[in-house]
């Protein structure tokens, strides 16, 4: 009567064991690592994108803050003028808005007249 181990006489390439089930699964485990390795890759090119996006975005925003910064100043000093020519003659302001309002009139009623 003779006695065989299982892991007598497999070749040198197998480690020691043989087409039993563990090289099943250590098959399946290296297909399921390189999938895992594949998303990874997958994950930080994504998120590298996503910090270029960010810093693009935030660039765009801090020059809108200065273009908002900017036109803030000329709003405050438009009112300044504004506040300086109200208190003026009531008489001129009226003349002036009048004169503003048969100016957009015209300009509305020539439009319409060229389409």
């Amino acid at each position: 009567l003779t006695i065989v181990l299982i892991g007598d006489g497999a070749p040198a390439g197998n480690y020691g064991y043989t087409n039993s089930g563990y090289s099943v699964y250590e098959e399946e485990n290296e297909r399921l690592t390189e999938s895992l390795r594949t998303k990874v890759s997958a994950i930080k090119s994504l998120s590298i994108e996503i910090g270029t996006e960010v810093k693009n975005q935030n660039k765009m925003l801090s020059e809108m803050d200065n273009d908002f910064d900017s036109t803030g100043g000329l709003l405050g000093a438009t009112m300044g003028r504004l506040r300086t020519l109200s208190r003026g003659s009531q008489t001129k302001l009226l003349c002036y808005m009048m004169l503003f309002a048969l100016f957009v009139f015209f300009v509305i009623y020539w439009i319409i007249k060229l389409r």
